[in-house]
């Protein structure tokens, strides 16, 4: 449940720089999500603080500096793009700023089922059959390996005629990494046995990954760099078709009036058609707000609700930021079928 700090603990926080997992906790989010993104920026709003940087779009590893508000609207001249984007096509400092470690998987903390050397060859099977696993680990305790059984020893035990006994059955000298182990060193081990038992810092064996977990995450993490990459194709089509390029200049940087929809980013994107623009103060910027206007009656989208689609247009937006710092936690439920919404709503006009 998320919780509100008072304004005296937050005030306590101002000029510390704190690990962003952790201002998390302080709001009693364990996640980023849409609810506890707006506690949280109202909260801090409420008093006159902010991050830096932004909390809601960082990598998940980023350390926060809590500042007066004030603070962290100097560190960007007025007018520029909260988002504005490199010319890699990325926010700056969007890459990862540490390696992608084992560790970093769910499935290597979820803990393991496991059996003891004094179990009977059919538990361990019975377990593989019940629980769809290929391989069970034999465990003295949490921290010592006596090996692990998978299905193909066991097929390799009755096809050399051996007692159908647990000993048998055993792969005496498991893989097993840590979890401070690079995940990309680690996927040839991977693809090799078929999965690496993890062991933590602590010592434990912590989890196991398997080949389907890789491949379960790549699905996971890979689908959503390719949907926003089609909804930004879309969205080229569809207002560079319409949009002039003094149009497109209005929106960019004074160093860049390409007038090219291609040179846009998504921050640029929401500018040329949110006619509800304003500064940090919270003053309506009149120009931007009617030429915004214009752009939408150019569009000429009848059937479409202008706010809805601003709005969900900016969430797109925020998720692509959020994707392009490659965070270790995958996109909830929610934000893929918001993405899925977005880029059938495009398709409908291309």
């Amino acid at each position: 449940m998320l919780r509100t700090p008072s304004e005296e603990e937050l005030l306590a926080l101002k000029g510390q720089r704190i690990p962003l997992v952790e201002l998390l906790t302080y709001f009693g989010a364990r996640v980023r999500n849409m609810q506890a993104e707006l506690h949280i920026d109202q909260v801090l709003k409420d008093a006159g603080l902010a991050t830096l940087p932004y909390f809601a779009n960082c990598a998940r590893q980023s350390e926060i500096h809590i500042v007066a508000r004030e603070t962290a609207a100097e560190q960007q001249p007025e007018g520029a793009d909260e988002d504005q984007e490199d010319e890699s096509g990325l926010l700056p400092g969007a890459l990862p700023q540490q390696p992608f470690r084992i560790g970093d998987l769910p499935c290597a903390n979820d803990g393991v089922d496991s059996i003891t050397s004094a179990s009977k060859l059919t538990e361990a099977t019975y377990i593989m059959y019940t629980k769809n696993y290929s391989q069970i680990p034999v465990l003295e305790d949490q921290y010592t390996v006596v090996g692990v059984v998978t299905w193909r020893s066991v097929a390799k035990m009755y096809d050399t005629n051996k007692e159908a006994v647990l000993a048998n059955a055993i792969v005496a000298d498991p893989p097993i990494v840590h979890a401070h182990d690079n995940f990309f060193a680690m996927l040839p081990t991977i693809c090799e046995h078929g999965y690496v038992l993890v062991r933590a810092n602590n010592g434990r064996i912590s989890g196991v990954v398997t080949a389907t977990d890789i491949t379960q995450r790549f699905d996971a993490t890979a689908w959503p760099f390719f949907i926003v990459g089609e909804i930004e194709l879309l969205l080229r089509k569809c207002l560079g078709a319409k949009m002039s390029e003094d149009a497109i200049r209005g929106v960019q940087r004074n160093d860049q009036k390409t007038g090219k929809i291609s040179d846009l980013g998504f921050g640029q994107y929401v500018k040329l058609l949110d006619g509800d623009q304003r500064n940090r103060n919270g003053q309506r910027l009149e120009a931007m707000c009617t030429a915004a206007d214009q752009n939408w009656q150019a569009l000429n989208w009848t059937g479409v609700n202008r706010v809805q689609f601003v709005h969900q247009l900016d969430r797109v937006r925020n998720i692509r930021n959020r994707i392009a710092h490659f965070d270790a936690e995958p996109l909830s439920p929610q934000r893929c079928e918001e993405l899925r919404q977005f880029v059938g709503l495009l398709r409908q006009f291309t």
